[in-house]
């Protein structure tokens, strides 16, 4: 029996049957390559769901967390605060769009992001609905499975949602939903059931993550902003997953030229350590009282010191740039390679920089998703060495998200192992 195996029965027995895993049993990495614990190298486009932006284990993340072990590794901020957590909200007040006074919290998790800007939102309007978006993925917790736009596995078998949460549709071109659809929707919402004095926030991905990779249109996004002020609504940006320079911007709303109000960071925020963080007006984020935000692993300084490195090293090795061309070149290779006639199962290809979608299809006529399809391509990516994940509300889309740091020769060996992927899945 090789170790892996042992693993996953020692895990069957051990662990909660409700948190899925693969079956790649991880040992050690470096940058984009993964090693399991029978000694087999993968390349990995996973990136810990976007979250190694800059590569498993960067020098100088891995230096600036032994250096701050050495000095403590808790105190509690509420406790005895230190000065990294000021240093990192300030670089984030800095980086986040908007001419306006901004401030900062830090937390751990992104679905705690999510929970604490709704409550800064509510807080500052006196009101206490919230609109989603069809495909949307806010979180595991309460507040964020409501949130979700995706039903199985994430509300499924879970019982009643927080009320005042309403879900709009989210514009999808593939799929025939268009902007103007998708604010048709949202005023009749406004006319029939929900009275928008009683919402306080929107809450948008600007490229939605587990919903399958869908680019929010700009024309969405501005129109969204407008109807926001028409009716004092706030707006908040997730970019948990697109953020922190993976879509080739630190922020995917920079497309748009569309500012939001409040903005959730996590996952690429640290580099591999568990940090999030809320960043937007000051006076919508002071809008909570004293003590009813934080926590007390909230903004742990192993952590902060870890994305103060990761923000050095976005910069230092400009990793917005690199995002952007890596985006080019795995666009112009997928593009490419759909416009085989054996191909046609290719239905669509999307994203923003280094966030990019392949979703898969019966045909092309009907664009019928093919669910069996996704999921035997990212099997047998795995059995030849490449880490790649699925997505979408259909499970019918693979979601490439290759560490920025990726080395060039790398890149391409990961890309002839993704096509001999689908020629073997599809032949």
């Amino acid at each position: 029996m090789s170790k892996a195996q042992d693993l996953k029965q020692r895990r069957d027995v051990a662990i909660a049957q409700g948190v899925g895993t693969r079956t790649i049993y991880a040992d050690k990495a470096d940058n984009a390559q993964l090693w399991d614990v029978d000694g087999k190298r993968y390349i990995d486009f996973a990136a810990g769901i976007a979250v190694v932006n800059t590569g498993h284990r960067h020098p100088k993340v891995m230096a600036a967390v032994q250096a701050q072990a050495e000095k403590f590794t808790h105190t509690c901020f509420h406790v005895a605060p230190y000065a990294s957590y000021i240093d990192l909200a300030e670089r984030l007040n800095h980086m986040a769009p908007g001419d306006f006074a901004k401030k900062s919290m830090l937390v751990t998790t992104g679905a705690e992001a999510v929970e604490n800007a709704v409550k800064m939102a509510r807080a500052y309007t006196g009101r206490s609905g919230v609109i989603a978006f069809s495909g949307a993925f806010h979180g595991r917790t309460l507040m964020g499975m409501a949130l979700c736009g995706k039903v199985v596995p994430y509300k499924k078998s879970f019982g009643a949602m927080p009320p005042e949460i309403y879900h709009a549709p989210f514009p999808h071109p593939f799929h025939g939903v268009t902007t103007d659809q998708a604010f048709d929707e949202l005023e009749r919402m406004f006319r029939s059931s929900i009275d928008p004095q009683r919402i306080a926030a929107f809450i948008v991905e600007p490229v939605q993550g587990e919903g399958g990779f869908n680019v929010a249109p700009t024309e969405f996004l501005q129109r969204l902003r407008a109807l926001a002020d028409q009716h004092d609504i706030l707006l908040i940006a997730d970019e948990v997953q697109s953020g922190m320079a993976r879509t080739g911007k630190m922020f995917a709303f920079e497309y748009s030229g569309v500012v939001p109000d409040l903005t959730t960071l996590a996952k690429g925020l640290a580099g591999g350590f568990p940090l999030s963080a809320v960043t937007g007006r000051a006076d919508v984020v002071d809008a909570a009282p004293v003590g009813g935000l934080g926590g007390t692993y909230a903004g742990n300084p192993l952590a902060v010191a870890a994305s103060l490195a990761v923000l050095q090293v976005i910069e230092e090795e400009d990793l917005c740039v690199r995002a952007t061309t890596m985006g080019e070149r795995l666009q112009e290779r997928m593009a490419k390679f759909s416009q085989r006639d054996d191909m046609q199962a290719i239905g669509d290809i999307r994203g923003l920089g280094a966030m990019l979608a392949i979703e898969l299809v019966t045909d092309r006529q009907t664009n019928n998703p093919d669910a069996a399809l996704t999921g035997a391509i990212v099997a047998e990516a795995e059995a030849r060495s490449l880490i790649i994940l699925p997505c979408g509300t259909r499970g019918n889309v693979i979601r490439l998200l290759p560490p920025l740091t990726t080395p060039w020769e790398l890149f391409d060996e990961a890309m002839d192992i993704l096509e001999a992927s689908i020629e073997a899945c599809v032949a």
